[in-house]
């Protein structure tokens, strides 16, 4: 009998708060979102009207969205995000000029922050996800408000918003296939890693960026002259994934084409790997595909999937609500002035799983304990003058974007003082009053917050790997009936591949949510590895059909 796994796991401590590489493109988000502040707030300083700061910066923040992706798709994924801001500020501020109920505001808040949290995990709509629109809407949720004055302010917001859209596609303009060169270099060093040493974890992490590359690519439109280079780079990095065999390219020369992808100058061209050809025919019959189906409807229904019956996004989002409100109603009865900010807080603590929202909860509590000191020791300088003040919230917008990737907890030490200095813009307020409430609030946001998750179980975690096993299972079936019929079409043999390297990318990150989760069903892990190794065998014995390999006939195996 398999032995059952406890239903409860041991909370990291040590390591939490240990600080990472820095992200290779963290101060592409960072400068956006300054230059994307700085116009409209400067605007508004020489117009003495730095009490609307407030709203232009709810546009200004979209600009931090998106950056990892191709052009082509940027340019909807950050319009629908400043769509997606306006219509939470809109609401919040409709529901604020209305009632003066902290009850209310409270309740609407953490509606919200559930709303928002639903449909970025939904989407995966990727760094920095729903925080940015919960703390946008809870704060215009208390912002004294005339129901007359809501239009104005949202124009503002949207024209803040079309500025952001400007700046985040600008670069198109002069590197237009930025965002693919970077995808293609991340698929090449994984690839590289897992050519120096071979494991599961290594497999995992080169397939998942493969499968980013190629979606990338596939995603950037047409096929230019640097894609088309790209696409063989992949290929490259796919084959590497494939085998370990010494005829493949060496982890030294796949990492020495990532720095050339990433370098300005001309990407990489090394010889085409055998079975390019047939691959990249494939390639341009399904980006053809994806053509075809393109439109509003097939995005609606890969939505709806997303958040139908069953879905793990849902008891997440059900966290958020009830972790969001009953922050909000403590931090209330303990008479802080400021409720929103345990809002914001306990929304943040939420990560797909209790494992890693713990690791949240003490970045932030740590983070956010440090801002408030950093705030009290820079208020004085940013109370000289509303310039000094603009410049120190743009500031800290730079800082808090270059360091965020180092560790969530170091990048919220320069969140907290931007946060509570926004709130200048509107009047000074006592500033040991503002230390006092927003460290009250991260105590009570993290502890309400993470005792909700423990409370709101998710036991879909566990059935997410179920239909992720049956769906891997059933993928490799048809793969190897592909291998195995000697008249099959290419597109036919590159589309079952394709489906199969996908499942198998979700199978392990289903795995490795559930694996964190409280309260759920044991996960079948002899069934999982044996699928995952299974499935790696399909796609070799498919990669060696292509003409990509060639396994040893003795095993076959990779």
């Amino acid at each position: 009998m398999r032995p059952r796994k406890p239903s409860v796991h041991a909370l990291p401590v040590t390591g939490v708060l240990r600080l990472n590489s820095p992200a290779e493109i963290w101060y592409k988000p960072a400068l956006s979102v300054v230059v994307a502040s700085a116009v409209p707030n400067l605007l508004l300083y020489s117009l003495d009207r730095l009490d609307l700061v407030m709203y232009t910066m709810a546009g200004s923040l979209c600009a931090l969205y998106g950056h990892n992706l191709p052009y082509a798709r940027r340019v909807h994924t950050v319009l629908r995000v400043i769509l997606g801001m306006a219509a939470g500020l809109a609401v919040a501020l409709v529901v604020g000029s209305l009632t003066d109920s902290t009850a209310v505001l409270i309740a609407v808040g953490a509606l919200l922050a559930a709303v928002q949290k639903t449909f970025c995990d939904a989407t995966r709509i990727g760094p920095p996800g729903n925080v940015i629109f919960a703390f946008v809407t809870s704060a215009a949720l208390f912002a004294p408000q005339e129901l007359g004055q809501v239009p104005g302010h949202m124009g503002l917001m949207l024209a803040a918003g079309a500025f952001s859209w400007l700046v985040t596609v600008g670069p198109a303009l002069w590197r237009r296939e930025g965002p693919e060169r970077l995808a293609t270099a991340r698929a090449l060093d994984a690839a590289a890693a897992y050519a120096a040493d071979p494991g599961p974890r290594t497999r995992h992490t080169a397939a998942a960026a493969v499968q980013a590359a190629w979606q990338s690519l596939l995603a950037a439109g047409r096929p230019t002259a640097v894609r088309q280079e790209l696409e063989r780079l992949v290929v490259h990095a796919e084959r590497a994934l494939m085998t370990t065999a010494a005829d493949g390219a060496g982890p030294e020369e796949l990492r020495r084409w990532a720095a050339g992808t990433r370098a300005r100058g001309p990407v990489p061209c090394p010889p085409p790997a055998p079975g390019t050809v047939e691959q990249l025919f494939g390639i341009d019959a399904e980006r053809a595909g994806q053509r075809m189906r393109r439109g509003r409807r097939e995005a609606r229904r890969r939505l709806l999937r997303a958040l139908g019956p069953g879905s793990p996004v849902l008891p997440v989002a059900f966290r958020t609500l009830v972790g969001c409100a009953l922050a909000g109603y403590v931090s209330s009865a303990l008479g802080v002035g400021h409720p929103y900010w345990a809002i914001v807080t306990a929304a943040s603590v939420y990560q797909p799983n209790l494992v890693l929202s713990w690791s949240r909860a003490l970045q932030r509590t740590v983070g956010n304990l440090l801002g408030v000191l950093v705030f009290a020791a820079v208020i004085p300088l940013a109370r000289l003058d509303p310039l000094a003040l603009v410049l120190c919230v743009l500031f800290f917008n730079f800082a808090a974007e270059a360091l965020i990737t180092r560790n969530y907890w170091l990048g919220s030490v320069a969140v907290t003082p931007m946060a509570l200095l926004i709130l200048e813009f509107g009047g000074f307020q006592p500033a040991g009053e503002l230390v006092a409430d927003r460290a009250l609030d991260t105590l009570v946001g993290v502890a309400v917050g993470f005792l909700a998750a423990i409370a709101v179980t998710n036991r879909r975690a566990s059935g997410r790997v179920e239909r992720a096993l049956a769906a891997a299972v059933d993928a490799r079936h048809r793969a190897e009936l592909a291998v195995a019929d000697p008249a099959v079409d290419t597109l036919v043999l590159e589309t079952a591949r394709r489906r199969l390297t996908a499942s198998l990318v979700e199978l392990r990150d289903a795995g490795d949510v559930a694996s964190g989760e409280w309260w759920q069903r044991a996960l079948p892990e002899e069934e999982l590895l044996a699928a995952e190794q299974a499935g790696h065998r399909t796609l070799a014995a498919t990669a060696q059909r292509q003409g990509l390999i060639t396994l040893p006939p003795a095993n076959g195996a990779v």
